[in-house]
């Protein structure tokens, strides 16, 4: 298979490289994502993180209606690249609008651990749908390419999920993360001491800066975290 746009990736985590396939690039030439690993402490809950959460929550349901949803930035590109994809994004939703039509909906977002949560509230506050992986689980080198019919994806708390049209982020032993869901093999626990975090951009940077300023600050502030590297994708 032919792969573009190689990368090397970290010196201290996970993979020697990353890649994105022609598939990718095709229909989504503006492509951009930002790749960011680092050494942390996860726990269970964090009550300032949840203050926070609420205050985004509420702030959140001030400035938008549920229909408004599916034009933010961020969100309205990924629908855009799994309809060229041929995905109905209305039948798979990227996550970052899942969580915004759930905050829309009044239904209380799940308390994973604190660093899935800091996840989904950087996704909510930016409209990026954000892959978080354990490190520790990824096996050998990065590709991002497309998913095929039957491509066996066990997707976290969904089960089995029809990837076919999906992006899809392989590692040497298969897929572990489309903007839809990530996926059981690789997920973030309670145990997670390194992550990797991939926030996607279908249409370019804009926004992406911002992202990456908030994840740091997160990631320092809610989970002690070092050693960070980031690569531009």
């Amino acid at each position: 298979m032919l792969i573009l746009n190689c990368k090397y990736f970290f010196k201290q985590n996970v993979m020697k490289k990353f890649s994105i396939e022609p598939t990718i690039l095709k229909a989504a030439p503006d492509y951009k994502g930002i790749a960011l690993s680092c050494s942390l402490t996860n726990t269970n809950y964090d009550k300032r993180l949840w203050e926070k959460f609420d205050f985004e929550i509420e702030l959140f349901r001030r400035q938008y209606v549920i229909e408004d949803i599916k034009e933010l930035p961020g969100i309205y590109e990924m629908r855009k690249l799994y309809k060229r994809l041929g995905k109905d994004p209305n039948r798979y939703r990227p996550s970052a609008e899942a969580l915004c039509r759930r905050i829309l909906k009044d239904r209380n977002l799940y308390k994973i651990n604190t660093l899935v949560d800091v996840i989904n509230l950087i996704s909510i506050h930016t409209g990026f749908s954000i892959g978080g992986f354990d490190c520790d689980k990824i096996s050998g080198n990065l590709q991002f390419g497309v998913g095929v019919a039957g491509e066996k994806y066990d997707a976290i708390g969904r089960g089995q999920l029809n990837i076919e049209g999906l992006p899809v982020y392989r590692d040497n032993l298969g897929g572990i993360g489309t903007p839809t869901s990530d996926e059981e093999r690789t997920k973030i626990n309670i145990e997670t001491r390194r992550l990797l975090m991939i926030i996607n951009s279908a249409d370019g940077t804009d926004g992406l800066e911002e992202a990456l300023d908030l994840s740091r600050k997160f990631l320092i502030e809610y989970l002690m975290a070092k050693d960070i590297e980031v690569l531009w994708l």
